[in-house]
């Protein structure tokens, strides 16, 4: 039940603005469309990635001065189409694909002390999903995303700090489905291209990990990975 409210919760989310959009006055959204026309559009983000330690959308730790969490540069590339809702509102569909670096792993039991070597693991993958913009003024945006998020396969060795292979298993193709979201706000530059601030959460679930020796399974790392940056679009 879960898995359904959280795709109904996005849906909602996006589409909510309409009613707003309908009571605001002036065509502030792509002047030189008509109402039901549309029209399609690249975007690329990048910034900083919070290393694995946002446990909900909304948080996440973005110190740009430490990167103790691992690679801490993320990017995100997608492409759609949107229509014009509305003089104020445009509603439309994006894939794409992100990277969110690398994430440390220091402690496979989540416990305070374990005798581990510390490494990483790579998250990343595909996404597809709706967005929204709403123009507050022709010059000033604000805009939603979310769907649906294919994450990379957790596959990972475990190592204690001398360097020996703990034996555990991990990785398939189970428990990579999930879901992002993300909300920002930016400047018009022009009638085709915005540059804005964005902020976008990835649930990616970590997984079993399996000790094949004793048949034990429990939760691996958490790999949700929030990205606080910039993001250009360019509309055609």
């Amino acid at each position: 039940m879960k898995k359904l409210l959280i795709p109904a919760a996005i849906a909602a989310a996006l589409c909510a603005p309409t009613a707003f959009a309908q009571s605001m006055g002036g065509d502030t959204y792509r002047p030189d469309l008509q109402v039901g026309q549309g029209n399609a559009f690249v975007a690329g983000n990048v910034g900083r990635t919070d290393g694995g330690t946002a446990g909900r959308f909304g948080t996440g730790d973005f110190n740009v001065f430490e990167s103790r969490d691992g690679r801490k540069t993320g990017y995100g590339l997608v492409g759609g189409y949107r229509w014009k809702l509305s003089q104020n509102f445009g509603l439309g569909v994006e894939g794409g694909y992100a990277d969110l670096g690398n994430i440390e792993v220091r402690n496979i039991t989540n416990g305070d002390d374990i005798n581990q070597r510390r490494d990483e693991n790579a998250l990343r993958g595909w996404q597809v999903g709706g967005n929204a913009r709403l123009n507050i003024t022709p010059a000033w945006y604000v805009s939603g995303r979310g769907g649906f998020f294919r994450a990379s396969d957790n596959d990972f060795d475990y190592y204690n700090s001398v360097g020996e292979d703990l034996g555990l298993e991990s990785g398939g193709s189970d428990g990579r489905n999930s879901w992002y979201a993300g909300v920002g706000t930016g400047w018009n530059a022009t009638e085709n291209f915005s540059i804005g601030v964005h902020y976008d959460y990835y649930r990616a679930k970590a997984g079993d990990v399996r000790d094949p020796v004793s048949g034990v399974e429990f939760e691996g790392p958490k790999r949700s990975t929030a990205l606080l940056g910039l993001q250009g679009e360019y509309t055609f």
